[in-house]
């Protein structure tokens, strides 16, 4: 009987797309894709998705129903009602939206609680949140809104945690990248690392099946080359979202003193050219960060 063709005759079939990808994933130490996401995305692809299925599963977790719930009853949303129970609240936000409030909720959990790490990650939630903000002062735009850019805000670094974790020197590969006035900080990174943040978070975000706008945008946020090249090289969603959370670290870092970097004077001319504003509209906004940043920290 004729044998099927396989790859160097070795009778074994070459690996598939997928499966070279989740090969990828597990060498650089990128978290599986929790279960939850996984039956978010079942109901998704059903005609007509069982909510209540959805709402037994969050339910078991009684931290996440809690969390599904400050969501929905966020001022992002604006809903005039208040969500009561998770039903509610699903049915409010949305498989969609309830699918990336899900995926913020269940991030900070699968990586280890360090403390460098627990510091990253309180730094993340406070450009998430500014970036939410900026939306409510600029208005919504190429359809990004405020928990849009919110949930963006929290994974568009989450790859340095995975590279902290792999590579035991790459805090000081971040050093460098904060500090280098000319070079994109994934070229900085390349030069001691095989791969960069921006391409890990970009195929994390895949994994959890998050929107390829977002996850577009994770990839290309230290790129001035490509977030210029609307609508050809990237979707202006994507770019939208890349400029307001570029927008809100520079708010924060004013605001705070922490975390300096020289993104800012590397992508300002960019990002000012992607939200439409200037430097007087920048100033304004600046005056009023701190206090915005002020009530994130309370």
């Amino acid at each position: 009987m004729t044998q099927p063709s396989t790859a160097g005759g070795s009778g074994i079939a070459p690996p598939t797309m997928e499966q070279t990808l989740e090969i990828s994933l597990r060498d650089i130490g990128i978290p599986p894709r929790p279960v939850i996401l996984e039956h978010v995305a079942a109901e998704m692809r059903r005609p007509e998705p069982d909510f209540r299925h959805l709402v037994d599963v969050i339910s078991a977790d009684v931290a996440l129903a809690a969390g599904l719930l400050r969501t929905a009853n966020s001022p992002y949303f604006g809903f005039e009602t208040r969500a009561k129970t998770v039903m509610q609240a699903l049915l409010m936000l949305g498989l969609e939206a309830a699918s990336r409030a899900i995926a913020g909720l269940v991030l900070r959990r699968v990586f280890p609680p360090l403390p460098a790490i627990e510091r990253f990650w309180d730094g993340s939630a406070r450009v998430a949140r500014t970036s939410g903000w900026l939306v409510r002062k600029l208005g919504v735009r190429d359809n990004v809104r405020a928990d849009d850019a919110y949930t963006y805000g929290l994974f568009r670094d989450c790859g340095i945690p995975i590279l902290m974790r792999k590579f035991p020197g790459y805090t000081d590969v971040l050093r460098l990248a904060n500090t280098d006035p000319e070079r994109p900080f994934t070229a900085v990174e390349q030069t001691r690392c095989p791969t960069n943040h921006a391409l890990v978070g970009s195929l994390m975000s895949h994994s959890w099946l998050l929107p390829d706008e977002l996850s577009d945008a994770i990839r290309h946020h230290h790129d001035a080359v490509t977030l210029a090249s609307v609508p050809q090289g990237i979707a202006s969603a994507s770019a939208r979202l890349a400029a307001l959370s570029q927008l809100a670290e520079y708010l924060v870092q004013r605001a705070t003193g922490m975390s300096l970097t020289l993104e800012w004077d590397k992508l300002s001319g960019v990002c000012q050219d992607i939200l439409a504003i200037d430097g007087t509209v920048i100033e304004s906004l600046a005056a009023e960060a701190p206090a915005v940043v002020a009530d994130i920290l309370g």
